[in-house]
């Protein structure tokens, strides 16, 4: 199944980045296509760029939470069949508006 992982990143440690590839790699592992969007924004910021930070934007400038949301929702678009929730997701503005194409769009929805 191609699945997109949504859940909490502003606020947290790291931006919730391990969180995303722990269940990233366990979603693989179990045959699926994942879009991570950690992993995408590592791409086109650098492996480290969030590496310490608390989860404030201000600490990382060069981010652009527009590009981001607007790669991501295209990608749901485009491929999506599923879109997976990590914990917390109910407190995300971007997951709960990534669950919400999701819901519209008709894919399945799960909350690991």
């Amino acid at each position: 199944m191609r699945l997109y992982l949504a859940g909490p990143m502003r606020g947290l440690p790291d931006f919730n980045f391990p969180a995303f590839k722990a269940a990233t790699a366990k979603l693989r592992a179990e045959g699926h296509v994942v879009f991570n969007p950690a992993e995408r924004d590592e791409q086109m910021y650098g492996a480290d760029f969030v590496r310490g930070t608390t989860g404030d934007p201000k600490e990382i400038p060069q981010f652009s939470l527009r590009d981001a949301m607007k790669a991501d929702c295209s990608w749901i678009c485009d491929h999506g069949e599923a879109i997976y929730l990590l914990p917390g997701w109910e407190k995300s503005k971007g997951a709960t508006a990534e669950r919400a194409l999701g819901v519209a769009l008709g894919l399945l929805i799960v909350e690991l």
